[in-house]
């Protein structure tokens, strides 16, 4: 396999993209892109094709953190620097892979040698290789929260920290940061969104004309990379040229008045949180113009900076892709079209600031043409829910009286079914966590030992030590000094004598949804407030770093509506789309539900389940329906996983089968009312309480 990158202008398309990265070559300031888009649309090959093009840096001989002999950085860990002759490289792309730890990103210190010598022994991290180039983060919504704080923090701040025990080191660290993510394997808190200056969305072109050029390409790249690099030199080198051209011009271009009332209104326009979108809509569009060869900023810069940097920033519902409407876009610009025309004057020899680029590139004039940005062609899911408010088949909500079995009518073959149903506004729940300390991923629901929290203990060290227990590790040493011939202030550190803290945290688990979408269920209004509260659920999960799934029953079985996945956007939106009628075959919900769990404990075993079986406790079809959901509760409750039932069941009469499916499964039942956080008639109920009361119960 070569390492020659691919030629950053052989890339077919991908116009907003190929213009997102080149700006941002241009103007770091700009803050960084985060690109979104399905698997296999080239994202990590256009990222890595870009380090090409970027000017080469100067640097030191022997300096780690790459100092700029222009402006060395005065606290440079490897520093004062000496007057050898500075070098020329080129510009670096680090990588941080997903499983990094924070030592690799950050840095790590040697702290015996830092204990017992008093010596900043610092071993620089990706931030460190990273400034002056590129940092890129394939699967950023995969990476730990904390990874990404230092990861951002460094990018806003431009120096990165390494805090242990008392010893601090600092270095800069400029680089362009680019995130890859795929949505459907989940999102980006929204803190963390804002943090990127630009986004853009990706996926494959549905052109065969255009598919059969990109598959041409890179079968030609593959066969001899050398030879396709060196056919597209002359227009790297184009490209090269004219990124230097536009950062010496940048200094000189001018964000009039009316360039800033335009970005203001739109960023007003589409109520965006803070000021962060105004200041990088405003840079963007300076470095829009500087691209252009042009020293002002006219309307065009600010509409195509406005596409890049505001979609991941608007303010959105829940679950709600992002994007940007272009037509109220174009109608808040609109609105001033016969103001000042300040940006005019001095657009020398261009007169079209769109479309004045002949190179293959063609990004700069793109207004978001290409790839989808994600603008709302889909409404938004209450506006779709209003058309289906038609008739619904007999709804069966209070049809039930007495025998548990009677199945409703539209459900008698198992097979008629009611379209769906909206769902009721999401609400605030109650937290519910696992009982117990688990070692899984970092997250907010259970208890967990984790890399970070509050010191709960220490331990001897399990491999590289990362997080001493300074008071501990005096203790183990103390007593040792005078054998150990101690003669001077400094206490004499063995490794043995080294202890790490143990810390405790939060963290996430796999929320499993077992949904029942029976016929016993599909009153609008039962069923509306149902998937408002799984909704609701879904969304505390997402604030909780979470994985969910779903599993369905209805007619004659159970299905997986949604394998374990950490896009919470996948769970919402396949509740949207749950049919309901037929029969209620609980048993077969939660027997799927046991095999789900069982595959995933194989794949990711320190994660720990969380079982929601949201029903009415009925079941029928097929002989002692009852019987049967009781022995697959028992199974479920016998290996120990933490359940919740969320009780459904609603009119004047009441089985209290919910209740019933409770004792089976060892687990607190709530009914729609008590799930929410700010019920006053709710009893507080955690899995813990519950699973101690029915274990009493059982004994009993």
């Amino acid at each position: 396999m070569s390492s020659t990158p691919y030629p950053f202008a052989a890339v077919v398309g991908m116009d907003s993209l190929r213009l997102a990265l080149l700006l941002n070559a241009v103007s770091p300031a700009v803050g960084g892109v985060l690109v979104r888009g399905e698997k296999g649309t080239a994202k990590t090959t256009t990222v890595r094709a870009l380090s090409a093009l970027l000017p080469e840096v100067g640097t030191y001989t022997g300096c780690r953190f790459a100092c700029d002999p222009a402006a060395p950085d005065p606290g440079c860990p490897d520093g004062p620097h000496t007057d050898d002759a500075p070098l020329t490289r080129p510009a670096k792309m680090a990588e941080l892979p997903v499983g990094a730890s924070e030592d690799r990103l950050v840095g790590s210190l040697d702290i015996e040698r830092a204990l017992s010598d008093g010596v900043k022994a610092f071993e620089p991290g990706l931030l460190a290789a990273a400034h002056r180039g590129v940092l890129y983060v394939d699967e950023v919504n995969l990476l730990g929260d904390h990874l990404i704080d230092s990861l951002l923090d460094a990018a806003a701040t431009g120096s990165a920290h390494i805090e242990r025990e008392g010893v601090s080191v600092r270095h800069a660290s400029r680089f362009l940061l680019v995130g890859t993510m795929n949505p459907e394997e989940g999102e980006l808190r929204p803190q963390l969104l804002d943090r990127f200056g630009l986004t853009v969305e990706v996926a494959a072109s549905r052109e065969p004309d255009e598919r059969v050029e990109v598959v041409r390409r890179r079968l030609a790249f593959d066969e001899d990379p050398a030879a396709f690099t060196a056919k597209w030199a002359a227009e790297e080198d184009a490209l090269r040229e004219r990124i230097a051209a536009a950062r010496a011009l940048l200094p000189a271009v001018r964000l009039g008045d009316g360039a800033l009332r335009r970005i203001a209104a739109v960023c007003a326009g589409f109520e965006v949180d803070g000021m962060r979108a105004d200041i990088v809509t405003a840079r963007t569009a300076t470095a829009l113009a500087a691209w252009d060869g042009r020293t002002d900023v006219v309307t065009e810069d600010v509409r195509q900076a406005a596409l890049l940097a505001l979609p991941h920033r608007r303010r959105r519902a829940p679950f709600d892709a992002p994007g940007l409407d272009e037509a109220k876009l174009d109608e808040i610009l609109s609105q001033f079209e016969d103001e000042d025309d300040d940006p005019e004057p001095e657009g020398p020899e261009d007169s079209g600031p769109e479309d004045n680029g002949p190179d293959d590139n063609g990004p700069d004039g793109d207004g978001g043409g290409e790839p989808p940005r994600g603008p709302e062609q889909e409404a938004e899911l209450p506006a779709q829910r209003e058309t289906e408010e038609q008739p619904a088949p007999e709804p069966s909500e209070g049809a039930d009286p007495a025998a548990p079995q009677e199945a409703p009518a539209q459900g008698a073959q198992g097979a008629q079914e009611a379209p769906p149903v909206a769902a009721a506004a999401p609400f605030r729940t109650r937290k519910f966590d696992v009982p117990g300390l688990g070692e899984g991923a970092a997250g907010r629901r259970s208890r967990s030992r984790t890399p970070h929290g509050r010191t709960t203990g220490s331990r001897r060290p399990r491999g590289v030590l990362s997080r001493l227990h300074l008071a501990a590790t005096v203790q183990a040493a103390a007593p040792h000094q005078r054998a150990r011939g101690r003669t001077g202030r400094g206490l004499v550190v063995r490794r043995d004598d080294l202890r790490e803290a143990v810390r405790e945290g939060r963290e996430g688990n796999l929320v499993l949804f077992v949904v029942d979408a029976s016929g016993s269920m599909a009153a609008r209004k039962r069923m509306s407030a149902v998937k408002g509260a799984v909704l609701s659920l879904l969304l505390d999960a997402y604030q909780r770093r979470d994985k969910v799934g779903m599993i369905t029953f209805r007619g004659s079985g159970a299905e997986v509506a949604l394998p374990p996945t950490s896009s919470v956007d996948a769970g919402a939106a396949r509740l949207e789309k749950l049919p309901t009628g037929g029969r209620t075959p609980l048993a077969a919900g939660l027997l799927q539900a046991h095999e789900v769990l069982r595959v995933e404990r194989l794949r990711d075993p320190s994660r720990r389940p969380l079982l929601v079986v949201v029903t009415d406790g009925r079941a029928t079809g097929g002989p002692e329906p009852l019987a049967r959901a009781a022995r697959a509760a028992g199974l479920l409750a016998a290996e120990g996983t933490a359940s919740i039932v969320v009780d459904c069941e609603a009119g004047p009469v009441r089985l209290g089968l919910a209740t019933e499916l409770g004792h089976s499964l060892l687990a607190p039942v709530v009914t729609l009312d008590e799930l929410r956080a700010d019920s006053v008639s709710a009893l507080v109920r955690t899995v813990r309480n519950s699973n101690n009361g029915n274990t009493s119960r059982r004994a009993a």
